[in-house]
């Protein structure tokens, strides 16, 4: 059996305002959606309108259903007075969260909005700040380097310099490749599966984490 979300050939996609008055029916008789703040209901119909457009215009596919696993981030848009004090962070309808900066927030910088996702490794809250500060166009100065990604080396540039590809991801993949081979003999639902689909999660994002760590490290040597 297959589910399918129909829509009706002369029917219009539902766009933001439909959406909005719908979620309003839609409080009354599900009393878990008044849980979530209203702001952050309406960024989620926000970004499934731009799906709907990109569908149409770009030519994409059809937005996917997204149930409560899939979910992975929200957006606080707006706060009237700085939520953060100390290592303390208040969401609305939340509450305090205790929280670990991994840099201070600079002087005369305003906390826009907030993007919690969350990772194999707990949840991260993302800031956007703003200010207005102006920031002077920088000259153009040195001279233009060749830069080639390939398969054997991690990159070469046009005056000769290779880098190695890191060894640290190859043992990475090791690992993940063996974990998805006894994730596929664990039977569906069981908690070894669970487990094991946790692990692999982990690794992933240990993979994309040291990957942006060395590449980090590499690009300040041909600035």
């Amino acid at each position: 059996m297959q589910q399918e979300y129909i829509i009706s050939a002369d029917a219009p996609y539902p766009n933001y305002n439909v959406q909005a008055a719908n979620l309003t029916k839609a409080k009354k008789t599900n009393p878990e959606i008044k849980k979530v703040n209203a702001q952050v209901l309406q960024q989620v119909l926000k970004t499934l309108e731009r799906a709907f457009n990109s569908m149409k215009e770009k030519g994409y596919g059809f937005p996917r259903l997204k149930n409560k696993y899939r979910m992975r981030s929200f957006v606080f848009p707006q706060f009237k007075t700085n939520p953060i004090s100390n290592d303390w962070i208040k969401l609305p309808q939340i509450g305090l969260v205790r929280m670990r900066l991994s840099r201070p927030i600079p002087e005369g910088f305003q906390l826009k909005q907030v993007r919690v996702v969350r990772r194999a490794s707990g949840y991260f809250a993302m800031l956007s700040l703003q200010s207005n500060v102006n920031i002077p166009d920088t000259p153009a100065s040195g001279y233009p380097l060749g830069i080639d990604v390939g398969l054997d080396k991690f990159l070469a540039t046009s005056d000769g310099e290779l880098i190695e590809r890191p060894k640290f991801l190859a043992q990475l993949h090791g690992e993940l490749k063996l974990l998805q081979r006894r994730f596929k003999s664990k039977k569906p639902g069981s908690v070894n599966r669970h487990k094991l689909n946790q692990k692999s999660s982990r690794i992933h994002q240990k993979i994309s984490d040291t990957r942006k760590d060395f590449h980090a490290l590499t690009s300040p040597s041909f600035v």
